[in-house]
């Protein structure tokens, strides 16, 4: 035998009452279900709750404007109207002739005495909780007696049963407690004439349709079972009747590891036991209420979850023992809407009873503790509390503990708030170690302070309070951590889509989809921008198409589409995208800190002082930072310093490999030789592609400026040459190197040897600067011929050592291994302890788009690989 219970959305609609007939008749149901709870209608609930605010507001509004009041009450009848056609509109579609009229004039009846009770309101201009009550409870009272017609003209045979005629309640109205074994032996005895006593259960197949939510004091005072209590309704009628299961029919597939509506990627749970679904629901799971549970427990009955607009999925089934699960946690819930309130002083220290009479001054009140946590030495104990209480919390605690203030004993208490509490959920956290260390480690890499921890010695639940803001953010990180353990992913924001950037977004666009289908790791362009303007959307934007709406003119450019194909969790139910706007780098970094979205990542593709002014704003705020641009590490000490130990300190990634030499595994095998004990005594270097190729290629058959010309057209330079002539490229590069040996060196003190006479950049253009170089072929020639001589040959090298730092035009001898590099080749020859009589070479491409974004590509990947 069943207990079902249908939500608003499976009794709201004509389609949704269709699909109850439905699964009313189907063989796993037909003539097994004894009792259906309903609730209202989806939305009436709400509406009627309105409907006695407005009838309220309406007296308060009579003693200011008549005109106001008037008003009010049209909006009164307005909403009753509306609320009386939903269920005429239900009516018709189903029933015909005398059964429509009949339902019509029930229906017409309960809003007469709906209406009358909305006038007392407006003239007594109060609503007590009982009235708030009686009014509430109208939804069932309206959709039980019609739903049961609907169900006999159906061929179900139905019968209306009021709830409240059989669940005796306190008077605790807005949430009345169940008086269970007066409530058991009614039901029992109003279900029982016709089951088990009159018929045999084979023989007699009534189905009585309850009003959910509701019952009725011993006074005779209608009470609701606080909102969702139409499932506490269910399992009620369930342990009454010993049923062999409640089934609880609503919207979703059953309870899922997470709220969807915050973490997109949730699924559905199998099964859990009691114990999992009290606390999951206790912390804000919204499928079930959560002393729903109770009941079935005390009598050993399976909870099912089902969705009545799938009926094929099996749902979530909860027993007194689940199954072991795939997963080392259930679940992640969490409550939005908290104050911790605080009490700590040197005066609680080793003296019994201060935790009692905390928790006393609160139950007083009627204040509900949701979570506590307190200090082993017994200096302060704190208590999370619905964010509505805190304020009442607080005067309690004063004065409960008014002396021990003014003593000193104990200091004022304190409120915290705009908090959240997420708890992690699951039976088996138990036996398997680590669970702890992984929550934290997903909240920290993500920048989740943690304000306030509380964990049961079943081991059953990790609660943690933190930031109300990071409420979503922090279910996102810790979800991922554990249902997608093999799937890593970087949500994308990126600065600059010029040579670098705009080869960045092509890799990525023929990359995105293998990294995801082939290695798990999911890679969402976010937010991106130029100097032209940027573009944001937390669906993901089409790395193809990016580089052209950037460029677009700001009021021809529309709304910007995701791409549709990854599924990015944001910190809201809707994602949010903005049209082409004008750039502005604060805005940007603003917009991605406000998305406060899991695993983000910033990338900078510019060579802007003022991006790169920017990433301790942005690195502070825990967000890592993927950089070719080498203005910060080659600014002042302090702040490389700031930068590079805030990213040790705290564990957010600082990659910046691609500063020097590209793609070349440079500063990565630098910082490996330091972690392993090795001590770089000597590093020689060529760091300027530009200058490589030149000198490469500078063997007397061209000119020298003709080779700058050259370099220029293949792009292997900047488009004014003078920017890699005057050496400050490879001079910034050569300080990186420095300060990742350990040297505490600024950019002042390089020893840099000028190319070019001043004359050349002094130029007014670049053509003009040509003019000027080539005055200077003679030079180099004389240079370069003087070198050939003597079997050598001509390269710019960067000179590391001792604490000091040289570039310089150096005629190198022929078993130079500088001498064996192409075209725009780098290369670096670190000496150290290990490597002192045969150095290590590190020698490729130093420069090009392709080699550079790649090695930009690599490090994002390296992130996602990180934050795991």
């Amino acid at each position: 035998m069943l207990v079902c219970k249908f939500g608003g959305t499976s009794v709201g609609s004509k389609e949704a009452l269709s699909a109850l007939i439905s699964i009313l008749k189907n063989p796993e149901h037909e003539n097994k279900v004894k009792v259906m709870v309903v609730s209202a209608l989806s939305g009436i609930t709400d509406g009627l709750i309105k409907a006695a605010t407005d009838a309220k507001d309406a007296a308060d509004a009579s003693s200011v404007k008549n005109e106001q009041q008037q008003d009010s009450m049209q909006n009164v009848a307005k909403s009753l109207a509306a609320m009386k056609k939903r269920h005429l509109d239900l009516s018709a579609a189903f029933l015909k002739n005398e059964e429509r009229k009949e339902a019509a004039l029930e229906i017409e009846q309960s809003f007469a005495g709906l209406s009358r009770m909305l006038d007392g309101i407006a003239i007594l201009r109060e609503i007590s909780p009982r009235v708030m009550d009686s009014i509430m409870s109208y939804g069932e009272r309206l959709s039980a007696p019609l739903i049961a017609r609907i169900l006999r003209v159906s061929g179900i045979p139905a019968e209306y049963l009021d709830s409240r005629e059989v669940i005796v309640t306190d008077r605790h109205f807005g949430a009345a407690h169940v008086v269970r074994g007066e409530s058991y032996m009614r039901i029992k005895e109003r279900v029982g004439m016709t089951y088990g006593k009159r018929h045999s259960p084979s023989e007699d197949h009534t189905l009585f349709v309850a009003s959910g939510f509701t019952g009725r004091a011993e006074d005779g005072s209608t009470t609701t079972l606080g909102r969702g209590g139409s499932d506490l309704t269910a399992a009620v009628y369930g342990a009454a009747l010993r049923a062999d299961m409640v089934e609880i029919w609503t919207d979703v597939d059953g309870i899922l590891t997470a709220d969807p509506k915050l973490v997109k990627n949730a699924f559905r749970i199998d099964s859990l036991s009691y114990e999992e679904a009290m606390e999951l629901s206790h912390f804000g799971a919204k499928v079930l209420y959560p002393p729903t549970i109770k009941p079935a427990l005390d009598k050993n009955i399976p909870i099912v979850i089902r969705n009545s607009f799938n009926p094929e999925s099996p749902g979530t089934k909860i027993t007194g023992k689940a199954g072991p699960g795939e997963y080392p946690i259930r679940g992640i819930s969490s409550l939005p809407r908290v104050t911790l309130i605080r009490l700590q002083g040197p005066g609680m220290m080793g003296v019994a009873g201060f935790s009692s009479r905390f928790f006393s001054a609160l139950a007083r009140r009627k204040i509900s503790v949701i979570l506590i946590s307190q200090a082993a030495s017994e200096y302060s104990i704190c208590a999370a509390v619905d964010s509505a209480s805190g304020d009442e919390a607080l005067f309690a605690l004063r004065e409960e503990f008014g002396q021990e203030i003014l003593g000193g004993a104990v200091d004022e208490p304190v409120a915290e708030e705009n908090l959240a509490i997420i708890a992690v959920v699951g039976g088996r956290m138990k036996q398997v170690s680590g669970i702890s260390g992984k929550v934290f480690h997903a909240l920290g890499r993500n920048g989740i302070n943690v304000v306030a921890i509380a964990q049961g010695s079943s081991e059953l639940n990790i609660s943690l309070v933190i930031s109300r803001s990071d409420e979503s953010k922090a279910l996102n990180a810790i979800h991922e951590a554990f249902f997608l353990a093999g799937i890593r992913s970087v949500n994308l924001f990126l600065l600059g889509t010029g040579l670098i950037g705009g080869t960045l977004l092509d890799q990525l666009s023929l990359q995105q989809e293998i990294l995801a289908d082939t290695y798990q790791i999911k890679i969402s362009l976010v937010g991106a921008g130029n100097s032209q303007g940027m573009i944001f959307n937390t669906q993901g934007l089409d790395p193809r198409k990016v580089k052209k709406i950037l460029n677009k003119k700001i009021n021809d450019a529309s709304p910007v589409k995701s791409t549709g194909r990854l599924n990015i969790s944001v910190a809201n139910d809707s994602s949010r995208s903005s049209p082409l706007v004008e750039f502005d780098l604060k805005k940007f970094i603003d917009t991605m800190k406000s998305y406060n979205l899991p695993n983000t990542a910033f990338c900078d593709c510019t060579a802007s002082d003022d991006v790169a002014a920017s990433y301790g704003d942005i690195i502070t705020g825990a967000i890592p930072i993927i950089t070719p641009n080498k203005r910060a590490n080659a600014g002042s000490y302090e702040y490389y310093r700031m930068l590079v130990g805030y990213s040790r300190e705290r564990g957010i990634p600082y990659l910046y490999e691609t500063t020097v030499c590209a793609g070349l595994p440079v500063i990565s095998t630098l910082r490996d030789l330091f972690l392993s004990g090795d001590r770089v005594r000597r590093i020689e270097a060529v760091l300027s592609g530009t200058l490589s190729y030149i000198f490469n290629n500078f063997d007397g058959s061209k000119t020298f400026s003709a080779l700058v010309r050259e370099a220029k057209a293949l792009g292997y330079s900047e488009p004014d040459p003078r920017d890699d002539l005057n050496a400050m490229d490879a001079a910034r590069k050569a300080l990186i190197l420095a300060r990742e040996c350990g040297m505490n060196m600024e950019f002042n003190s390089l020893k840099i040897e000028s190319l070019l006479p001043a004359a050349c950049f002094k130029a007014p253009n670049v053509e003009s600067f040509f003019k000027e170089l080539e005055k200077c072929d003679t030079d180099f020639e004389t240079r370069r011929a003087k070198a050939a001589a003597d079997g050598r040959g001509l390269r710019y090298v960067a000179v590391i050592e001792a604490g000091k730092a040289t570039l310089s035009l150096r005629s190198e001898e022929a078993d130079s291994p500088f001498l064996s590099l192409k075209d725009s080749d780098n290369m670096v020859v670190i000496t150290s302890d290990r490597y002192s009589k045969l150095p290590m070479v590190i020698k490729g491409p130093g420069a090009g788009a392709q080699v550079t974004a790649g090695g930009v590509f690599a490090d994002i990947v390296r992130i996602a690989r990180t934050l795991v």
